[in-house]
């Protein structure tokens, strides 16, 4: 596995090595001590799997209370990623980052705790796989707008469409009134 340390502190892509052959590829998409050994120690709890068609936006979720680190992967299409540091303490707190993850680079991202995540489906259709250190909490689930002015994240949107949102994330809060953590 290859690290890469990405711009906001904390977060890193993982390019996996990747064995294939006439028969297809193999890869190992989490490796405990080999994360651990590039300082990411982490305790998984929970795994979820999601499908999505193109131009769906899915974020910007994060827990102020059962705060979750997220290793994501795409296991089928494409989508761009982004995570945005919620962590007053950090030296990139309001800055965001975003990147590519597909079924072909079969990259993945860690996600530390204290960071809001979103994505938006490029393909016709993606399924997402993402493994969390703590449980999924509603109570504690808050939600960021995904076109925020602050932040103005550039979302991949072709010229004259608009994502597709579920209700709670076209009724996110801005980020100036947004809890964030220490």
């Amino acid at each position: 596995m290859i690290f890469e340390e990405l711009s906001l502190s904390g977060l890193i892509a993982i390019k996996p090595k990747i064995f294939e052959d006439e028969r297809g590829f193999f890869y190992e998409s989490f490796h405990q001590k080999k994360l651990q050994l590039n300082e990411i120690a982490i305790k998984i709890v929970q795994q979820n799997h999601s499908g999505s068609k193109k131009n769906v936006l899915r974020g910007l979720h994060y827990q102020i209370e059962n705060s979750q680190g997220k290793l994501i992967r795409v296991i089928k299409g494409q989508i761009y990623d982004v995570a945005l540091d919620l962590r007053k303490s950090s030296s990139t707190f309001a800055k965001w980052e975003g990147i590519i993850l597909n079924e072909d680079n079969k990259k993945l991202l860690w996600v530390p705790s204290g960071f809001a995540h979103g994505f938006i489906v490029m393909s016709d259709w993606a399924e997402v796989e993402y493994s969390t250190t703590d449980f999924y909490n509603p109570d504690g689930e808050r939600t960021i707008i995904w076109n925020d002015p602050e932040l103005n994240i550039k979302w991949p949107i072709p010229e004259g469409e608009k994502p597709i949102l579920s209700k709670k994330d076209g009724q996110g809060k801005l980020f100036k009134d947004a809890e964030t953590y220490e």
